[in-house]
């Protein structure tokens, strides 16, 4: 047993050891992600570096860092092992469907079998698939409302996730509304009249619906009115799923300035007041003037 541990800390201690050491943390422990965007605003910022939980939901296809090739490239597969599947309100890391190269990183709204409904001014309602009893038992009453005869529960992560939110200068309906206009397959959601909510005189719906397929999630950002999520390309497939947040083990702002704050701590940890309040005066400072989709 002792030559056995002393062989394995010369392994370790050689440079092709290093690499096996390396390349097994990454492929199935973790791996280093970086915020791109402000889709996830207040809850996680443009320039934080995170940590990924790779295991988080079964073990993915190892995928070679910076190149994207699988180390079995004679197949398409993109998970080796199932695992835990995600939980609606979970931060969610995975390959964007459309190309699966690139990394999106989103919150997770709903799960299969659930349906959703997208209306003016950005409001989300969902239904989840285990029924009335369910909700009853699961969400605010106060969010609770009856449409098309049957229980919905709006905004229905709001009072969990307080980084969720609206932008008051925007209303990424509008503009969700002129891409289904102009091309249907822009858009993943079919419209709806729902006769709970406001007419609207100059079309036959007002509102957008989606029941989500089997082993698909349906991801959406935290900054409602500024993100470019499944409401547009559609649910993400559970082989594409990668893991999620662990701790963000560095950020940086648009000024070079280092978010000391925010080092170490986990997307759980940065919900609290201290760190809202900071991320919220950010991304009112960086939003002034700008109303894209990211």
């Amino acid at each position: 047993m002792k030559e056995t541990l002393h062989k394995a800390y010369r392994f370790s201690n050689s440079w092709t050891g290093t690499v096996v050491i390396v390349l097994f943390v990454i492929f199935f422990i973790a791996q280093a992600f970086r915020i791109p965007s402000g889709s996830m605003k207040d809850s996680l910022l443009v320039g934080d570096h995170l940590f990924a939980k790779k295991f988080a939901y079964g073990v993915s296809m190892p995928h070679i860092p910076f190149l994207e090739m699988s180390i079995m490239p004679w197949s398409d597969d993109l998970r080796l092992f199932d695992g835990d599947k995600p939980e609606r309100g979970d931060i969610v890391i995975f390959r964007y469907p459309n190309n699966p190269k690139q990394h999106f990183v989103k919150r997770c709204f709903a799960l299969p079998g659930d349906e959703i409904l997208f209306t003016d001014r950005d409001e989300l309602y969902l239904r989840p698939h285990q029924g009335d009893d369910y909700i009853r038992a699961n969400y605010p009453k106060e969010n609770l409302v009856l449409l098309l005869n049957r229980l919905w529960v709006k905004s229905p992560m709001a009072h969990q996730h307080p980084g969720i939110h609206k932008d008051e200068n925007s209303n990424i309906y509008e503009a969700y509304l002129q891409r289904f206009l102009y091309d249907k397959s822009s858009v993943d959601m079919m419209p709806v009249d729902v006769k709970e909510f406001m007419p609207n005189y100059n079309l036959p719906f007002n509102a957008f619906y989606k029941k989500v397929e089997d082993e698909t999630y349906y991801m959406v950002g935290d900054n409602r009115d500024h993100s470019n999520d499944s409401r547009f390309w559609g649910g993400v497939p559970y082989d594409n799923i990668e893991g999620t947040p662990w701790f963000i083990y560095f950020s940086i702002d648009d000024n070079w300035e280092i978010r000391w704050d925010r080092v170490g701590k986990t997307p759980t940890d940065l919900e609290a007041p201290e760190h809202l309040d900071r991320a919220i005066k950010e991304r009112k400072r960086e939003d002034q003037g700008y109303h894209g989709i990211t």
